[in-house]
């Protein structure tokens, strides 16, 4: 079975963070011997007001 990964992050990366991102996470799974063709990463961009922890939105409590 092909891997897929999804992963939720806060939106405001740019390009060449994301092509990094889907690149280290593909060859995690090259490493274990799945061909990179095989794999699928799908990033989720979240607004950090539709993000909670604690109770508070990551907009109020977070400012990176």
């Amino acid at each position: 079975m092909a891997p897929v990964v999804n992963i939720d992050l806060w939106e405001g990366r740019d390009t060449e963070t994301k092509e990094k991102i889907i690149k280290g996470v593909t060859k995690v799974f090259t490493d274990m011997g799945v061909p990179a063709t095989a794999v699928t990463v799908i990033l989720r961009e979240i607004p950090k007001d539709n993000w909670g922890s604690a109770g508070e939105q990551a907009s109020k409590t977070c400012k990176r």
